[in-house]
């Protein structure tokens, strides 16, 4: 327990943590884009594979119980990372309260690095705000429990909608791509051999998300899925 308090207290064990829940949301939105591209294959596909999600896990735990804890857990995951993302960002902010001069920035800070905090924010209140929308129905309006494509489609015919969701993909594949290639050097994979590819891959990671989860509502609105 001292040690985790330890490495909470720290600046760099909160980095490290948030290191750690930025690969557990990496994987997960990987996932998750693969998962979402299924609409592409009709509508029977893709009620079968959230059909899936919600069976995992029988007969030990009853359907899409285990579904929703991997959710809490995610969501935990997300508030954490912020968390830690403000609380360092504080930390950094007090110990050097004056802003750096003109042409005097880090080498290594970019726009994707100086939004992260806010990001992560937002990203954390996307998610709560998705899981009402496409999972519990809340926020649809149109909802109907089980037919997943349905439901996708109908949210995405409204253009707001459709809209909102492609600018925060944008904002979560600037958060992808600082996360992506900042957590080699907080894991302490960091070597000069490969540290040169550490953009590209975090660059590509970010493209391939942005353009998988976006392609679905541009499909919805462009009536290529219907």
């Amino acid at each position: 327990m001292r040690r985790v308090l330890s490495l909470y207290r720290s600046s760099v064990g909160k980095k490290i943590l948030m290191a750690v829940t930025g690969v557990i949301f990496v994987f997960f939105v990987i996932a998750h884009m693969i998962g979402n591209l299924k609409a592409f294959m009709g509508p029977e596909h893709f009620d079968e594979y959230a059909h899936f999600l919600r069976e995992v896990g029988e007969p030990v735990f009853p359907y899409g119980v285990l579904l929703w804890i991997f959710r809490v857990i995610l969501l935990g995951c997300l508030g954490i990372h912020a968390l830690f993302a403000l609380q360092t960002w504080r930390t950094s902010t007090v110990a050097r309260p004056v802003k750096y001069a003109k042409g005097l920035q880090p080498e290594e800070s970019t726009f994707a690095s100086r939004t992260m905090r806010w990001g992560g924010i937002a990203l954390f209140l996307f998610v709560v705000a998705h899981l009402l929308h496409f999972t519990t129905g809340q926020l649809h309006p149109e909802f109907v429990p089980g037919a997943a494509y349905d439901n996708l489609i109908l949210g995405f015919q409204m253009q707001w909608v459709a809209a909102l969701y492609i600018v925060v993909m944008f904002v979560l594949s600037l958060h992808l791509y600082h996360g992506v290639w900042s957590s080699f050097q907080t894991l302490g994979l960091n070597h000069p051999r490969y540290n040169r590819y550490r953009r590209p891959l975090a660059a590509a990671v970010a493209i391939a998300v942005f353009l998988g989860f976006a392609s679905v509502p541009v499909a919805v609105l462009t009536g290529t899925l219907s």
